[in-house]
């Protein structure tokens, strides 16, 4: 490899364990956090690492619509429900539950299943990539529009019907 691509590589993996890293610990937080506000914020660290990972990989599109979908709509929606219930904002020292060992039994089962598939899937070979063409725009939208329609429509709903339903529970009688 030249030098240039090579240094490039170096960085592009240096930024990778960087942005995860920073993941990681937004998402410890998240489900560690006593505050649900800053669970929320934190929530959107972790959807911004994302994004920062899809902009990495070059797949802009994929990158910005994180940003507009999960951070612009669905932590808004977050954050609005917890307004709207009018959960106790601030720290909460009675969070914990008798079902704690269930839980971390439950998780480490479930990272070692995934695990399992992962190994068993990718074995000793390697993955080869399918396309190297770059998928626009329009391709991304014809998909969308024409494939997986009834799909979106189905989302669509989901989140009205989610709306409606925080709208209703904080509703005063």
């Amino acid at each position: 490899m030249m030098p240039a691509v090579l240094a490039a590589v170096v960085a592009q993996n240096v930024f990778f364990y960087l942005i995860a890293s920073i993941m990681v610990y937004a998402a410890l937080r998240v489900v560690t956090s006593s505050n649900i506000v800053h669970a929320a914020l934190y929530l959107v660290v972790v959807l911004a690492g994302v994004a920062a990972q899809f902009l990495l990989l070059g797949a802009e599109f994929v990158g910005i619509t994180q940003v507009l979908v999960y951070i612009g709509a669905v932590v808004v929606l977050f954050l609005f429900g917890i307004m709207l219930t009018r959960a106790k904002v601030g720290s909460e020292d009675n969070l914990d539950h008798d079902n704690r060992w269930p839980a971390i039994l439950t998780a480490v089962m479930l990272v070692l299943v995934m695990a399992y598939a992962v190994i068993d899937f990718a074995g000793d070979s390697e993955i080869a990539v399918l396309d190297q063409s770059e998928t626009t725009v329009q391709q991304v939208s014809d998909a969308i529009f024409s494939t997986y329609i009834v799909a979106f429509e189905a989302i669509s709903v989901l989140l009205l019907a989610a709306l409606i339903g925080a709208i209703v529970v904080a509703r005063k009688e």
